[in-house]
């Protein structure tokens, strides 16, 4: 395309998912029963892990992190798809769609990192349960969980500063449902391989990195879980590890699909479907793996109901 219409801009346009407009009730529906469930459930289960005494554990504190990044990066990306189904223009302005990626950004790359200190947690516990506690202290956990989130915060930072040197793009119309860099990208019109370039070597060496760690923790508690003589004891073992792995599998597996390939050549809109599973469906059912898999955190929901009850049956007998 010609020099002459490249031009900077100030708003971009999402053209989201679909121009018909018989889909868009449906559309509109989806996502929004998608988006109740996901902030009910990660703020249900970051509650629950605050008020219940028994999810006290380091297990249930990185879970706590989890579902609060569950909730923030979807709740930075759903409503701006709410309003773009119910508008015509579907609008974002300059400024928003780079605060919006950042923060996407930031909060992705930090539930990859917070998945893999995870899978460490569940290898200290499995692997040296009588030092659980003692390795795993309060002071080790901030350090991980403030590891996870300042780190990811640099590594935005970084895409953010690539992404505003961009002097000017051929067209301001995202083929996307948000401002993700790979399709911004795609509309610029100066020389854009060291934003591409960076992409790929920190997407992979994340990747490999937290799949290292992940691998590298299962595999010695799959070799502890071996050596077990008690066969509840191997189940009670899987059944704690099985949660974790089906989120692993799922997050991970769309991220390398998108990111992982220099310039693969996937067309935007496959990459804007599979994008959904991570960006809206996966927020949502991580809450529910973890507490529908897990009877400590359905016995706490259970007593923090039944003290809610109580509580307030004595309000009205009171009065």
């Amino acid at each position: 395309m010609g020099e002459e219409n490249c031009t900077s801009v100030t708003e971009f346009i999402l053209v989201g998912f679909s121009d018909v407009p018989e889909l868009a009730f449906l559309l509109f529906l989806v996502f929004l029963f998608i988006y109740g469930v996901t902030v009910t459930a990660n703020l249900g289960m970051t509650v629950l892990i605050q008020v219940s005494s028994q999810l006290h554990t380091p297990m249930y504190f990185f879970l706590s992190h989890l579902s609060f990044v569950d909730f923030c990066y979807s709740s930075i990306i759903v409503p701006k798809v709410f309003t773009n189904i119910i508008n015509q223009e579907k609008v974002i302005s300059y400024l928003g769609c780079m605060v919006q990626f950042y923060l996407f950004c930031a909060f992705a790359v930090t539930e990859v990192f917070l998945l893999a200190v995870m899978a460490y947690d569940r290898f200290v516990a499995i692997c040296n349960p009588l030092l659980y506690m003692v390795i795993m202290s309060p002071k080790l956990r901030m350090v991980l969980v403030s590891g996870c989130y300042l780190y990811a915060s640099v590594c935005s930072l970084i895409h953010l500063w690539l992404a505003l040197a961009i002097p000017s793009f051929k067209s301001n119309v995202i083929n996307h449902f948000f401002c993700d860099l790979p399709p911004l990208l795609s509309l610029a019109c100066s020389d854009v391989t060291k934003n591409e370039l960076f992409l790929f070597i920190i997407v992979n060496f994340n990747e490999i990195l937290t799949i290292v760690i992940i691998f590298t923790s299962y595999l010695f508690i799959l070799v502890t879980i071996l050596k077990m003589r008690s066969a509840e004891g191997r189940r009670k073992a899987f059944s704690t590890c099985a949660s974790h792995l089906t989120v692993i599998i799922v997050f991970h597996g769309t991220i390398l699909f998108i990111y992982c390939q220099p310039n693969s050549g996937n067309s935007l809109d496959i990459d804007k479907v599979t994008t959904v599973f991570y960006t809206v469906v996966i927020p949502m059912l991580n809450p529910l793996i973890y507490s529908l898999r897990n009877k400590d955190v359905k016995e706490a929901l259970r007593k923090v109901l039944e003290s809610k009850k109580n509580s307030f049956l004595d309000f009205f007998h009171k009065i």
